[in-house]
């Protein structure tokens, strides 16, 4: 008896799209599940030098900062001399939490690459011949993006924001112990979001490429995207320009970049619509 021929992902039935992101998905978690258990053959590393690194004076950014404020000379003023804070757990099985989901955030960013490939073999079919042909291209670029949006919020972002966190106090009775989910909390958001945020490129791409944003548009929020990136980046850094600017010019960059992604994309698109 011939063997049923398989229909192409295109001509699925709606349930059929749904068995396929649901492979989707378990192909993508796995690959999380197994990076997060390489994570765990190096987490003393990942915990004492990556997670609570930028809670010492002696860490990168600090050093780095205050060569910095010297050179543009500032003197002292962003040179960072002490964080007085301890981090502590309050919780029974605190540190167990949160050792398991930092090696699944570890495992999610390190099989970043991979979740994308496999979802888009998964929007491929909906995609013509040439753009199918633009894999590696995609690949190569939102995974860089991702990865430089992770260096930025770990380097920058998350330091900044333990600076000022330490630093302010409403009065000196206070003293500052931050809880350990706190703390990892902070971490995972920064570092997330800012991954995600400069996959904004990639995103506008698609969305230009559908037709759902316009060049026109993201010209018209200009000024209410940067208003919001000056008072994110007002939030997160010290009160002081040097910081806040630091901060602030790679988040506008990467909105400038999507509307300049946004125009090409839209006049390929008319193009092709005549």
């Amino acid at each position: 008896m011939a063997k049923k021929a398989k229909k192409p992902k295109g001509e699925m039935s709606f349930l059929e799209h749904l068995e396929e992101l649901r492979w989707v998905l378990v192909r993508s978690s796995a690959a999380v599940v197994i990076m997060a258990i390489f994570t765990y053959f190096i987490s003393d590393w990942l915990f004492d030098v990556v997670i609570f690194g930028p809670t010492h004076i002696e860490f990168f950014t600090y050093s780095y900062f205050c060569e910095l404020s010297h050179k543009l000379g500032f003197a002292e003023s962003i040179c960072i001399t002490e964080l007085p804070f301890i981090i502590q757990n309050t919780e029974m099985e605190g540190q167990v939490n949160i050792f398991c989901w930092m090696c699944i955030l570890g495992g999610f960013i390190l099989a970043f690459p991979y979740i994308l490939l496999q979802f888009w073999n998964f929007i491929v079919p909906a995609l013509h011949e040439n753009e199918r042909k633009g894999v590696r291209v995609f690949l190569f670029f939102s995974s860089l993006l991702f990865f430089l949006g992770v260096v930025f919020g770990y380097y920058v972002v998350i330091p900044m924001s333990v600076n000022f966190v330490a630093t302010f106090s409403v009065s000196k009775v206070v003293v500052n112990q931050f809880t350990l989910e706190s703390y990892i909390g902070m971490f995972k958001t920064s570092v997330l979001a800012s991954g995600l945020f400069f996959e904004l490129p990639i995103i506008i791409y698609f969305l230009t490429k559908l037709g759902l944003v316009t060049p026109k548009f993201l010209r018209k929020y200009w000024k209410y995207a940067v208003v919001i990136i000056l008072i994110v980046a007002a939030i997160v850094t010290p009160p002081d320009v040097v910081s806040q600017t630091i901060v602030a010019i790679p988040m506008l960059l990467i909105y400038e970049v999507s509307i300049f992604i946004s125009v090409l994309v839209h006049k390929k698109r008319l193009k092709e619509n005549g």
